[in-house]
């Protein structure tokens, strides 16, 4: 049951003021975004886009038989995770501690944490989560040997199979966490086979530091990466590591090189290995960053293309200058690290019907406009409406706790709050 006490006596964005409603029966309301039955700026989710990427990455999982652990830091909505999991999901995936807590408050019985764990604090706190009745399986990374005694510090010898589930994590060179070398990784999977507090359950990396483009250039880089985590794997499982009793998996792939994961991941299934996808962006897109480098866009996809979900309306409230017009929505509502906006409708004040944003361009933000350029004589005034499309999901997500899903009249159909 996740904790409803955030919401309690929240006037949420997206709702009009005062509008203090049920997140569960805003569905029911006869509400549409463009009637103006909803406050600005406001945050929508396409229902019909996000079931289509559901599907979609759903089939490509069953085709190259790996498994999905989303990873949940995109959206941290319970409603969302609920999708995926109903979808099939094999696990969620968190970045932090805090997630997993919030995770393991959604229902989630299987939690990957996508990192390392040195806190010890967080530590002594998951090994109580762990103890208790009814606790999800939560595994973690580790990439040095003081990672490994961290972990072993905060945890009670355990008999085999009632350990906790640790992977060795490699990395390259200028990324994130990870191993850089084979001897690091051995040593720390040494380390972890042989305490007697912990267990090794297979390899983890991330490709997605590599480069956010996707083009030559970089994928023969995540091919060589791939093979890295692909070695460390098999040299892991040739000197017998890995914990009895568990299936060992080996987990790569963010939303722009989990096609290559899947590809060059695939030789492990011959030794036993689950393997796991942790992309995230997929559910939602975008129409900027994975817009540009999804794998949707590779020849040879075969599959339908992600579609974007995610928008962001506001009211015009300025036409200031000439080709000038002020939107009502800025940093504090749209992501902008990978990207500015991309206007995309317009709706003129009472109309249902929204118009492509034709020639419009968003030029700049700042903390509650938009900056946005016209056409000479494009007719657009104070009160109209502009929809825009975002560039990376994860940093809109956080702006807001409760997005609105819509059909593709934009009737609101129910929502999602998020949980950061």
């Amino acid at each position: 049951m996740v904790n409803e006490e955030p919401l309690a006596g929240w006037a949420a964005k997206g709702l009009p003021p005062g509008g203090h409603q049920d997140p569960a029966r805003l569905g029911s309301l006869g509400w549409n975004v463009l009637a103006g039955d909803t406050g600005m700026p406001v945050a929508i989710l396409r229902a019909s886009a996000l079931a289509a990427n559901q599907q979609t990455m759903a089939e490509f999982c069953r085709q190259h038989q790996v498994s999905l652990a989303p990873h949940a830091k995109t959206t941290m909505s319970p409603e969302l995770t609920a999708m995926q999991r109903q979808a099939g999901a094999w696990a969620l995936t968190a970045a932090t501690p805090r997630q997993v807590a919030a995770l393991a408050q959604f229902g989630a019985p299987r939690i990957l944490l996508a990192n390392e764990l040195t806190d010890p604090g967080a530590l002594r706190w998951l090994a109580g989560l762990l103890a208790g009745p009814g606790a999800p399986a939560v595994s973690w990374y580790a990439d040095s040997l003081a990672g490994v005694a961290l972990a072993e510090e905060a945890f009670p010898a355990a008999p085999p199979g009632m350990r906790p589930l640790i992977l060795a994590e490699v990395g390259h060179r200028d990324g994130r966490t990870g191993a850089r070398t084979m001897e690091q990784a051995l040593a720390v999977a040494e380390a972890v086979a042989r305490s007697e507090r912990l267990d090794l359950l297979g390899v983890a990396g991330y490709e997605g530091t590599i480069s956010p483009v996707r083009d030559a250039g970089p994928e023969a880089a995540v091919r060589e990466f791939l093979e890295f985590v692909r070695e460390a794997f098999a040299a892991i499982h040739e000197r017998g590591l890995l914990a009895p009793g568990h299936q060992p998996v080996v987990t790569a792939g963010g939303s722009i090189y989990f096609d290559l994961v899947a590809e060059a991941l695939a030789p492990l299934r011959a030794l036993g290995a689950r393997i796991v996808l942790r992309s995230g962006c997929y559910l939602t897109h975008d129409h900027g960053s994975y817009a540009a480098s999804s794998p949707g866009r590779s020849p040879g996809w075969g599959l339908p293309a992600f579609e974007p979900a995610i928008e962001v309306w506001g009211r015009i409230l300025s036409r200031p200058e000439p080709g000038l017009a002020l939107a009502g929505f800025g940093r504090r509502d749209v992501s902008f690290d990978a990207g500015l906006p991309t206007a995309l409708w317009t709706c003129r004040r009472g109309s249902l019907r929204p118009d492509p944003a034709a020639g419009l361009v968003i030029t700049g933000l700042s903390d509650q406009h938009a900056f946005v350029r016209l056409p000479p004589g494009y007719p657009l005034e104070p009160g109209d409406l502009l929809g825009a499309g975002i560039s990376h999901p994860c940093s809109t997500f956080d702006r807001w706790r409760l997005l609105l899903l819509t059909d593709d009249s934009y009737r609101v159909t129910g929502a999602a709050r998020t949980f950061f």
